[in-house]
């Protein structure tokens, strides 16, 4: 059944029951987080897998692309892709193939933090996604296209979910082939993360939630964040990025009135000056019925600028599938009867098996 494997540990220890060694392990391993045939070169499976597990694969298999389905798909005209995904238990989570080879996924369905401009903190955490549930996103999208990059950025707070994203991770930069720097693991910061990052074989990339310099600001926009002082989780992300010797990724979700002002800029320019770090700043990705709204073009780019002439290295990044209403947590709700839809084109997903691009 399905939920036998939603923990990486349960899948291997299925295999070696049936037989399979350390080479046959990394076959199957590679040919499920690939997206891969499974005779390929001068593996013929019939000459190669120990006869147990080749007859058992074909119903492993069926299990492990039930752990993540395509329930609908929503193209964007910037060449994302927002999936909503079936689990195999009917929960619903959100990940996003991006453009140029990425892939957002999710690690929980819903999420506890309850970031107030995220539609996904609206209804709590409901569960966690065991290891091989979030793999199973890359397997899922790598059946459409190529993802050279994943970012733990959908739905979800990593670090309260750290044993099952680290194996995952781990999973991911060997038999996944990603690249360690093109692992992503997104938190809105935990000591816990960072305590664990530096200890395991694949040190990922840190992105750090940032969104407020004021602590009480912070509080207000992320009510249900560790209260560690913004100076804290700056340092702490500075000191990961120079040990993994990948530039941290600072996330600051820019929201009109709120985070653009003259005053945030001078206090971004104070915590990141000097830091091993670039400094993303998100036009917000609005909600149906919130009153955040995100600021103008202009005033977007010239936040940028300023930050980069006060020494900041700073991009001005572009929210993915904005023409489809699709910020995270916005999907799901949908599906759920508890967003409006404004005429955002559907492609529902009867098989993802024979499924193809919609655009």
């Amino acid at each position: 059944m399905p939920s036998l494997f939603t923990d990486l540990d349960a899948l291997e220890q299925r295999l070696r029951a049936l037989g399979a060694g350390p080479r046959h392990l990394q076959h199957l391993m590679r040919t499920w987080t690939q997206a891969l045939p499974l005779s390929r070169g001068r593996k013929q499976v019939e000459h190669f897998l120990p006869l147990a597990v080749r007859d058992a694969w074909p119903a492993i298999d069926t299990a492990l692309q039930g752990l993540a389905r395509e329930l609908s798909v929503h193209p964007g005209e910037d060449h994302s892709v927002r999936l909503l995904v079936a689990l195999h238990d009917g929960q619903t989570v959100e990940s996003v193939l991006l453009p140029r080879g990425g892939l957002c996924v999710s690690t929980q369905v819903g999420c506890a933090v309850g970031c107030v401009f995220c539609m996904t903190g609206r209804d709590g955490l409901r569960r966690q996604l065991g290891s091989a549930e979030i793999v199973a996103q890359v397997a899922l999208a790598r059946r459409r296209r190529a993802v050279n990059k994943v970012v733990f950025m959908g739905m979800g707070e990593p670090a309260h979910n750290l044993d099952a994203v680290m194996q995952a991770i781990d999973c991911l930069g060997t038999t996944g082939a990603i690249a360690h720097k093109n692992l992503v693991f997104s938190t809105v910061g935990d000591r816990r993360a960072f305590e664990r990052l530096p200890l395991g074989p694949v040190k990922p990339a840190l992105a750090l939630s940032l969104h407020a310099v004021d602590d009480e600001q912070r509080a207000a926009l992320l009510p249900r964040a560790p209260r560690i002082p913004v100076a804290e989780l700056v340092e702490a992300t500075d000191h990961y990025a120079r040990l993994s010797g990948y530039p941290a990724q600072v996330q600051w979700a820019l929201i009109e009135g709120v985070n653009d002002r003259d005053e945030d800029v001078e206090g971004i320019a104070r915590l990141m000056r000097g830091r091993h770090a670039m400094m993303n700043l998100i036009p917000l990705n609005a909600v149906d019925g919130a009153p955040w709204r995100r600021p103008s073009a202009e005033r977007a780019a010239e936040m940028a600028r300023a930050l980069n002439r006060r020494g900041v290295l700073t991009r001005l990044r572009q929210s993915a599938g904005q023409d489809v209403e699709a910020g995270c947590g916005q999907l799901r709700s949908r599906a759920s009867g508890h967003a409006p839809t404004k005429g955002v084109p559907i492609t529902l997903v009867r098989d993802a098996g024979t499924s193809t691009p919609t655009g």
